[in-house]
């Protein structure tokens, strides 16, 4: 446990040391927000704050994590994630080109050994994703792991409506598969858990200092690549070493019910569901006339507290019945927050 303190204060320290430099040189640069774009009156604060989280995490990793074909392809893959955010913060990519160059990262994490070949049943039993091959690559694990990556790296990016939102989930939910990651008696090999349990570690370290800076009122602003990239290395852990999707879903799950609510209901309106809008569920609350950072506590606390149900219940059938409750608990949130909004009007 020594060896991963020093691991989560090295990260802490490298990513505070990027970001007070960044905010001298950010605003020299110009590297600044854009408010008026979103109807603010607030003076631009430093922006692309994603690209110091990348860097933060690779230097970290550097320095502790060992380094294989899988790391490396994980890197590559969130490296061009990055770059895609960081442009589209800067340029305003279009939402189709944004998709299928997450599509073409997840299929690089295929390609260096890292997906899903199979899916535990929670009325018993394993589902085979490692049956059909199409030049040695397992079709059905390959087109599960792609819409995974590409689901929670979109939800991610949806979460980041409100500052320190998506560096605190991020925080909570890494720090929850590490946690996961180093459980005695639930993996059979016990060695090949290390670096996810590091990697996660870090992530949530680099989140954690992030949040200081991006707690409203927020000093400095992650941007799509920030969150993108988050979002990004969750999914991927969840699926490095051995599949822990359940468990990413639980911690994620209310941004992850968030996001399909809302684009089910921008198609249903007849839009396209990318086009953003402030009707997310912390859009909502704040709507209601809570306070930014009482928006977050809400849904930190719904993070931690699924997160601990993730570590504590072990089994497939307990985590399914988990995800249920989560199903039903989000509903009655969704309900009762658009009731009082009615009212409201």
């Amino acid at each position: 446990m020594n060896y991963f303190g020093i691991v989560a204060l090295t990260t802490f320290v490298i990513t505070l040391v990027l970001i007070l430099g960044a905010l001298k040189v950010f605003p020299k640069l110009g590297l600044l927000d854009r408010p008026e774009r979103y109807g603010l009156s607030r003076k631009p604060i430093p922006y692309y704050g994603g690209v110091l989280v990348f860097l933060a995490v690779l230097i970290s990793s550097a320095f502790f994590v060992e380094w294989s074909s899988g790391v490396i392809g994980l890197f590559l893959a969130a490296g061009l994630i990055v770059i895609t955010g960081f442009l589209d913060d800067y340029l305003r990519l279009n939402p189709i080109l944004r998709l299928f160059i997450q599509v073409v990262a997840a299929m690089l994490l295929v390609v260096f050994g890292i997906g899903i070949l199979s899916i535990s049943n929670p009325l018993g039993g394993v589902i085979d994703l490692n049956t059909v091959h199409v030049y040695g690559v397992p079709i059905l694990g390959a087109l599960f792991t792609v819409i995974w990556i590409v689901v929670i790296t979109n939800t991610m990016n949806f979460l980041d409506g409100v500052g320190g939102l998506s560096s605190g989930v991020s925080f909570i939910a890494s720090l929850t598969i590490f946690f996961l990651s180093i459980r005695p008696g639930i993996h059979a090999d016990v060695a090949s858990q290390e670096v996810v349990a590091v990697l996660a570690l870090i992530i949530a370290f680099c989140a954690l200092a992030f949040l200081v800076f991006d707690f409203p009122p927020a000093k400095i602003l992650m941007g799509d690549s920030g969150s993108t990239f988050f979002g990004f290395m969750l999914a991927a852990l969840a699926i490095f070493s051995g599949g822990k999707v359940a468990t990413a879903f639980l911690v994620l799950g209310v941004p992850i019910l968030d996001a399909g609510w809302v684009i089910l209901r921008r198609i249903f309106e007849g839009k396209k569901p990318w086009h953003g809008d402030l009707k997310h569920l912390h859009h909502r609350l704040l709507d209601l006339g809570l306070e930014e950072h009482k928006v977050l506590y809400i849904i930190y606390g719904l993070a931690t507290a699924f997160g601990v149900l993730a570590v504590v219940c072990t089994s497939t059938k307990q985590k399914f019945f988990v995800i249920i409750a989560l199903l039903v608990l989000m509903l009655l949130l969704v309900a009762g927050v658009v009731s009082k909004a009615r009212k409201k009007l």
